[in-house]
């Protein structure tokens, strides 16, 4: 049985990882976190009591965060203290916070990606061979629309599409955001030739997706050394 905390338990896709969680036979969660000052704080969630302190870490194996920026330095500070494993899907982390992520992976292992859908991820692993043949004779540029509540832009999957673009055609890409009601989060890709366009898109349904995938990367990392490891790493069940 595979221990786990969740940070940010009482929002939106911290409530759905721990409600997935809780009908999981491999997982119980054991630490429902979330940041000091808020009401809910210990309030039941389940069989929990929310709580402030991270020290609870220490009863946990892995710690999944899907949070805000701000949380996330004392969160690696914690999993580094107590050699914990993180799941980290966090966005908008500045370079700072990336360049500390990258340390604390010296530490403890940690599954790092802007974005824990296995379709997004697939897509992150074909488009390279897509650019690569299409040729510097393509235009491309990104679409990426998510709901209006969302601070980040342009989003972190649509950087990483752009990173992953960029490698091959050495050329920056334009990304266009937009911020509407309550999209979950759409990124399109666009190749324009002269004659023709070629469409990549991803849309997400739901924040199951993200969470199945967040629980997925959750059971792969247990007892893997550490390390820095994307969701490629998880889907293709590399150890190292």
């Amino acid at each position: 049985m595979i221990k786990l905390g969740i940070a940010g338990a009482c929002g939106k896709m911290g409530r759905r990882i721990y409600e997935l969680a809780a009908q999981d036979k491999e997982l119980e969660v054991g630490l429902a976190l979330e940041k000091k000052g808020t009401p809910l704080i210990g309030k039941e969630l389940g069989r929990l009591k929310v709580s402030s302190n991270p020290d609870g870490l220490f009863l946990v194996d892995v710690l999944v965060d899907f949070t805000l920026p701000e949380a996330v330095d004392e969160h690696l500070d914690y999993v580094a203290k107590y050699k914990k494993a993180l799941v980290l899907g966090t966005t908008g982390l500045t370079d700072a916070q990336v360049n500390k992520v990258s340390e604390v992976s010296r530490v403890v292992p940690i599954v790092y990606s802007p974005n824990m859908s296995i379709g997004v991820n697939v897509l992150f692993s074909v488009l390279p061979e897509i650019a690569k043949k299409l040729g510097p004779d393509y235009s491309v540029e990104i679409v990426e629309a998510h709901h209006k509540a969302k601070k980040d832009a342009p989003s972190g999957t649509a950087k990483k599409l752009a990173e992953i673009i960029k490698n091959v055609t050495k050329k920056d890409l334009a990304i266009h955001s937009i911020r509407l009601g309550d999209i979950f989060g759409d990124h399109t890709v666009i190749f324009c030739g002269n004659s023709e366009r070629i469409e990549v898109k991803h849309q997400a349904h739901s924040r199951d997706l993200f969470a199945v995938g967040a629980l997925k990367a959750v059971k792969w990392i247990v007892g893997k050394p550490a390390g820095l490891y994307s969701m490629q790493d998880v889907l293709s069940n590399r150890s190292s």
